[in-house]
């Protein structure tokens, strides 16, 4: 049985990632598998209709130009970085531009898939 919406809510507000990877697939269970570049600070805004979205958008440099960028990956750093969970990106770019930078924006949300 699937999780009501209010209930997804709750739990996606519980999370206190801070912290945005990108990768060019998916991170995998721990969110360390094909990661580019950094983590870069983040915010997320209070879920809705049971998905979380970035408060502000998150510029990432240094990436490769054209470098494809399929997922991101978000962390909690308190005393270490604490993967909470990671994302496909469905809209938007899909690949850094010449000068290797990239941006997600605040269309960018986490989900819970319980199906």
């Amino acid at each position: 049985m699937p999780f009501s919406e209010a209930g997804k809510n709750t739990m996606l507000d519980a999370l206190t990632a801070d912290l945005v990877q990108l990768h060019s697939g998916d991170p995998g269970a721990a969110g360390t598998s094909n990661a580019l570049g950094s983590k870069v600070a983040s915010t997320f805004a209070a879920a809705s209709g049971g998905a979380r979205a970035l408060s502000a958008q998150v510029d990432f440099t240094g990436l490769t130009a054209s470098q494809s960028v399929t997922h991101f990956s978000v962390w909690k750093n308190d005393t270490a970085d604490v993967f909470e969970g990671s994302g496909q990106i469905t809209t938007g770019d899909t690949a850094a531009n010449s000068a290797g930078e990239f941006s997600l924006t605040t269309d960018t949300e986490l989900t819970i898939n319980d199906s």
